[in-house]
């Protein structure tokens, strides 16, 4: 079991998950919208086709950080 922190600009929270789910599920189950910004794992930029890996894939096996940032251009 992984202790997930998972958030956005304006949520975050921290939850159990398990070694074999995605992070795209994990983004779901949050009611994350991961299309709209940069999702990062433990800060660093995820790269196509990342998102339907599990977090065992990722070499994740203790607790995590995962993020959707979306970055918005002030007028």
């Amino acid at each position: 079991m992984i202790k997930l922190t998972i958030g956005s600009n304006v949520k975050r929270e921290t939850k159990i998950v398990s070694a074999d789910m995605t992070l795209r599920q994990a983004f779901e189950e949050a009611g994350i919208n991961y299309a709209t910004g940069v999702s990062t794992l433990d800060g660093a930029p995820l790269g196509p086709g990342d998102l339907d890996k599990t977090f065992a894939q990722h070499g994740i096996a203790d607790r995590t950080f995962l993020y959707s940032i979306t970055k918005a251009d002030n007028a």
